[in-house]
């Protein structure tokens, strides 16, 4: 299946972000949501945005393509609910379409014509700027279990003062040198190669 994640009417509303990129390319909690979306479908996507940005971020049109609102951050469920449309078929969620599959050019996509899905689990919409911060912790979260599931942290350092060790994954290559990491209020994500110099006091939800 060919995955397409477009812009949306939010993009306005995220200026001057998306002046640069995609909204699929926004970062939120640990990963952007381009990320989120390939790890859960286990694909890579492309993108339709605006015409001056597609020599940098093209899109990639097959036989069969499903369009999924880039605004949207996904969840085991929508996933599930996505990968189970058939054709002509679209997936709202409120009032507005989040996904759909089609076969048809963007040209000639038809709502009225289409077999209509209603998704009514809770999502996390990115519709404005702040909603990037507003909406972090839970980000950080919902990223710490989807990339630490089954994996194993790195030991924690001799000399670093930690709070909930099981809320702390450290990834290969980081350093941390006689710090603090409390992760009583949210998880800690140390990344590949990440450094945490001594003296630092880290309270999660934090990705480094």
């Amino acid at each position: 299946m060919n995955y397409i994640l477009f812009d949306g009417a939010v993009r306005e509303s995220l200026l001057p972000l998306t002046f640069t990129r995609p909204v699929a390319d926004i970062r939120i909690g640990i990963l952007t949501i381009r990320e989120k979306w390939e790890l859960y479908l286990g694909l890579t996507t492309t993108t339709l945005t605006e015409e001056y940005l597609e020599i940098k971020y093209p899109m990639v049109e097959m036989e069969e393509n499903v369009l999924i609102d880039a605004s949207i951050l996904p969840t085991p469920e929508l996933v599930k609910s996505i990968q189970h449309l058939s054709e002509n078929q679209p997936l709202f969620y409120k009032d507005d379409v989040i996904a759909f599959f089609s076969k048809d050019t963007q040209e000639e996509v038809d709502f009225n014509t289409y077999e209509i899905i209603n998704f009514t689990s809770e999502l996390i919409q990115i519709k404005h700027t702040w909603d990037i911060f507003s909406y972090n912790d839970r980000a950080i979260q919902m990223d710490f279990d989807l990339i630490t599931e089954g994996r194993k942290s790195q030991p924690i350092p001799k000399g670093v003062n930690v709070v909930n060790p099981e809320n702390i994954f450290i990834e290969e290559g980081a350093k941390i040198l006689f710090a603090t990491l409390n992760a009583s209020s949210g998880p800690i994500y140390i990344g590949v190669n990440a450094e945490v110099m001594e003296g630092s006091v880290i309270r999660g939800p934090f990705s480094l």
